[in-house]
């Protein structure tokens, strides 16, 4: 088993247990260059909000989507684009990446714009 089929067999069996639990989720994605976010609803059938380092306003800020300030940017963009939905409370889907760095800065700026994991 290589490395990404590692970490895709540990998102699958996050997302099976999210789905028990019928919440919405947070789902994070990451590349060398950029990160990416969705909240996707219980049926895991529609996007609700996302947000990306690739988004022009994003862009013209930082001059680099691959690092710990670009996943800040985007974890507040995203609890500002959920809270206008109506969404308050999240599962935290880090799709079988390790909860460190990026990931992690993108967790800690979406709890601190007031998004409940």
């Amino acid at each position: 088993m290589d490395k990404k089929q590692a970490r895709l067999r540990r998102a699958r069996k996050t997302r099976a247990r999210i789905a028990e639990l019928k919440m919405v989720r947070l789902s994070v994605h990451r590349t060398n260059c950029h990160i990416y976010a969705q909240i996707i609803d219980e049926t895991g059938s529609r996007v609700l909000a996302s947000a990306s380092s690739l988004e022009a306003e994003v862009r013209s800020d930082l001059a680099n989507g691959g690092n710990q300030a670009a996943a800040a940017v985007v974890g507040k963009r995203i609890a500002e684009k959920a809270k206008a939905a109506g969404i308050e409370k999240v599962a935290f889907d880090r799709s079988g990446f390790q909860y460190h760095g990026r990931i992690k800065a993108l967790a800690d700026a979406a709890r601190e714009s007031g998004l409940v994991f």
